[in-house]
């Protein structure tokens, strides 16, 4: 699939509806009362996003701790940082966007959704993804070796 085209779209798309969602906003509750609603909803934003990172950041800790794969956790934490990047732009639909991200609700069914339906397996034994060296002793060679270094002597 072609990122360009995907780009290309959504840098024209999302300001149009920025725009066509901050102007009728802006028509019923007037321009200032706008603004304050931008501003205050990126204020809740931020300190949802601090709340939830701190949360998944402990759960992250806690997995590793006990030698579990934390997966999940590092794909929420791809969530927080999109969700809080949006929030950080002025807007209502990035708002909505950002807010998915960052509620637990939302941002572990997306992450629950993508693990299942992503192309990488992890494979627990290995300790990573699928794919990576071979598991099986065939292809482990033992030896031992000795490093001779070359007198000074001898070069003359």
């Amino acid at each position: 699939m072609r990122l360009f085209p995907v780009f290309a779209v959504l840098f024209l798309a999302v300001p149009l509806v920025e725009l066509y969602f901050l102007i009728k906003v802006g028509e019923s509750i007037g321009a200032w009362r706008t603004v304050f609603l931008v501003i205050f909803t990126a204020i809740v934003g931020l300190w949802l996003l601090r709340q939830q990172g701190l949360s998944t950041l402990g759960r992250f800790q806690k997995n590793m701790m006990e030698g579990k794969t934390p997966a999940g956790e590092m794909l929420e934490g791809v969530f927080l940082l999109v969700g809080g990047g949006l929030l950080l732009v002025p807007g209502f639909f990035t708002d909505f966007t950002g807010f998915l991200c960052l509620l637990p609700l939302t941002r572990k069914f997306f992450a629950r959704w993508i693990l299942r339906h992503s192309s990488a397996s992890m494979n627990p034994m290995m300790g990573g993804f699928a794919g990576g060296p071979p598991s099986s002793d065939e292809h482990i060679i033992d030896g031992e070796f000795v490093r001779k270094t070359p007198n000074r002597l001898d070069r003359q």
